[in-house]
């Protein structure tokens, strides 16, 4: 069995609610309530994504492929492209200071990265088990 975002969300609302709340009728209001308020705000998003996706302005619909490309070209240089120079380098000899090279903070990228990547295999999950997007 697989990570459940939602049902780990619900479960840590249910614990919280339980401890700000103990009445279970109000507490049920309450979460009631803010599901509402989710899936109106997911709603919402979902909305934003297919405007944006149906724009034919590269301003708009291009960001998210722009931080893709920028993403993966960020990791394949800090790990394909700047340690294989690093080797050749080392093995011709070359007289070049390694230090000249830039060094990308990838701590700041990686969240970034790691969240497209997520949001990727969640999507590719829905698609293997028959999940229609925006629904």
């Amino acid at each position: 069995m697989g990570f459940d975002p939602i049902s780990a969300v619900a479960d840590l609302l249910k614990t919280g609610l339980e401890k700000w709340i103990p009445d279970a009728n109000e507490r049920a209001k309450a979460a009631a309530a803010i599901a509402e308020q989710v899936h109106t705000e997911v709603i919402a998003q979902i909305e934003v994504n297919k405007a944006e996706a149906a724009s034919s302005s590269l301003f708009v619909a291009g960001w998210r492929p722009f931080i893709g490309w920028v993403c993966g070209s960020a990791f394949a240089y800090q790990f394909v492209l700047m340690p294989f120079m690093l080797f050749l380098v080392t093995l011709f000899h070359i007289p070049f200071d390694v230090k000249q090279l830039p060094v990308l903070d990838l701590g700041t990228m990686m969240p970034v990265l790691f969240g497209m990547l997520g949001l990727g295999a969640m999507r590719s999950y829905e698609k293997v088990n028959g999940v229609v997007a925006g629904h």
